[in-house]
């Protein structure tokens, strides 16, 4: 059981140091849809009840239309790969049983999310009394990366040198640009809906891991959380696990994108630790113009233009991506990764965001039912069912 307590722990059982790979693991979350209305459903119970294969690494989320698939600690890419294949083809398995299906994208396409039921508990029910219509923040589905660290004290140190590449990150990983219905004008509405709770978003500059814990104080104080657990930031601290967790992204709509965003994100946290290790001072970046180009990155994802809080340039989606791949070298030579990543982000440039595939089939083919349908099959088969710009869609 995770403890939600203020109370922090220091875990400093054997990890890696900067010069070591490092391990990492990825929680993806997925919504439960009908797939004849193509709407959300609050049945996530049955799917997970017919789930046989790792039961132990598939649960329920906030709301019964969600489910979350979290992996064991991945030493390679390939152990990250082989899981994250595995655990959709296995919720594609068990949601077929019931007639239902799961689909990887950060917003409901369709459904009001008012209608998502809240799963069973106290905490979640505590959440939504206290949170009112904000509980339907809660109601997206996002991509967790954890990476290992060896204290807390060198986490909240790579934090701090990881906050200028958090719109980077929602640029990449935007997949949320219809919401019930609708299209938000935004890529990744995910982004903008989480970030109206009071502890979301990306952290504060920090410097020190008493500053953190003020920072959490200050948060449990005004009544902004119920816990530590709900300590929100883009990157934070785990409170039980001695790693660095990275929750900026939305839900990939393939495997391969979400192998992508998780062996980058362990690239830029190497760098970070070499970095801090190395005594260099972490970029000093205030926290009003950081959410205004997290915001910025929201609403534009790979198709427009994508803010350097360090440099204040506004750039090109490919010029963004190079620079975040050659920031992510030192870390991606440790682990070996620098091919594979550069391999995938080529790939995802050439097809366009998750947010883009979603709106080019609704300028096609102008039903929302359809949008579903296309999620559902790169939920299903991965970047094959995405086709290059320019093609006809399948």
């Amino acid at each position: 059981m995770k403890n939600h307590s203020l109370t922090a722990v220091d875990h400093r059982a054997p990890v890696e140091a900067a010069d070591r790979p490092l391990t990492f693991g990825v929680e993806e979350e997925f919504f439960v849809v009908d797939p004849r209305t193509r709407r959300i459903l609050s049945r996530a119970p049955d799917v997970l009840a017919r789930a046989r294969g790792l039961t132990d690494r598939l649960c329920g989320e906030f709301t019964d239309a969600q489910v979350e698939a979290n992996s064991p600690v991945c030493a390679t890419a390939e152990d990250a790969r082989d899981f994250l294949t595995a655990a959709r083809e296995e919720l594609r398995r068990a949601a077929d049983e019931v007639g239902l299906a799961v689909a990887a994208t950060g917003t409901p396409i369709l459904g009001d999310p008012a209608s998502a039921r809240v799963s069973k508990g106290r905490r979640y029910s505590d959440i939504s009394a206290r949170f009112g219509t904000l509980r339907e923040s809660h109601v997206v589905c996002g991509c967790h990366v954890h990476v290992g660290i060896p204290d807390r004290s060198t986490a909240v140190s790579v934090s701090d040198h990881l906050r200028r590449w958090l719109p980077f990150l929602v640029a990449l990983s935007a997949n949320s640009p219809f919401h019930d219905g609708h299209d938000s004008g935004h890529a990744s509405w995910r982004t903008v809906t989480w970030n109206r709770l009071p502890s979301a978003g990306p952290p504060p500059l920090l410097r020190s891991l008493s500053e953190h814990e003020r920072a959490v104080h200050e948060l449990s104080d005004t009544g902004a959380i119920l816990d530590r657990h709900m300590v929100y930031w883009d990157i934070r601290l785990s409170d039980h696990l001695p790693t660095l967790e990275v929750r900026v992204g939305d839900v990939a709509a393939t495997a391969e994108e979400a192998l992508l965003f998780a062996t980058l994100t362990r690239g830029l946290v190497g760098r970070a630790l070499i970095e801090v290790g190395d005594g260099a001072p972490a970029p000093d970046i205030s926290g009003q113009t950081l959410r205004a180009a997290v915001w910025r990155a929201a609403r534009d994802g790979l198709e427009g233009l994508i803010p350097d809080p360090l440099t204040g340039e506004t750039l090109p989606a490919a010029t963004a991506m190079e620079r975040l791949r050659r920031a992510a070298l030192p870390g991606l030579a440790l682990t070996g990764d620098t091919d594979l990543v550069s391999e995938l982000l080529e790939r995802v440039l050439a097809v366009g965001s998750g947010a883009a595939r979603q709106r080019a089939v609704y300028a096609e083919r102008g039903r929302m039912s359809d949008v579903v349908d296309h999620v559902l099959a790169q939920t299903r088969e991965g970047l094959a069912a995405a086709p290059r710009r320019g093609r006809p869609l399948l």
